[in-house]
């Protein structure tokens, strides 16, 4: 079930500028975005939400020690409806 929507967002936004491996084993998508920006993560998502209106999770929160790998979170478990606006505004970027 995950796999199928894993695999129709990233087929959605494979031509996006954001980079990715399709991530295994769970229902987030990991999107690199070093080519995009060189914000922080917390501050790039941020300005993600304000701008865009779309929401990720920061990588870098889950680390003790301060690490930015610039990669973003992005939860695949949605609707198609969703997931489609989604790439929309991910393929704008």
């Amino acid at each position: 079930f995950y796999q199928k929507k894993r695999d129709y967002f990233c087929d959605l936004i494979k031509n996006s500028k954001f980079s990715f491996d399709p991530a295994p084993g769970t229902y987030f998508q990991l999107l690199k975005y070093d080519d995009i920006t060189k914000e922080k993560d917390t501050d790039y998502a941020v300005r993600l939400v304000k701008e865009f209106k779309i929401a990720s999770v920061p990588v870098s929160v889950f680390y003790h020690e301060p690490t930015d790998n610039k990669v973003l979170r992005f939860c695949f478990a949605k609707k198609e409806e969703t997931l489609e606006k989604a790439a929309a505004i991910l393929n704008k970027i």
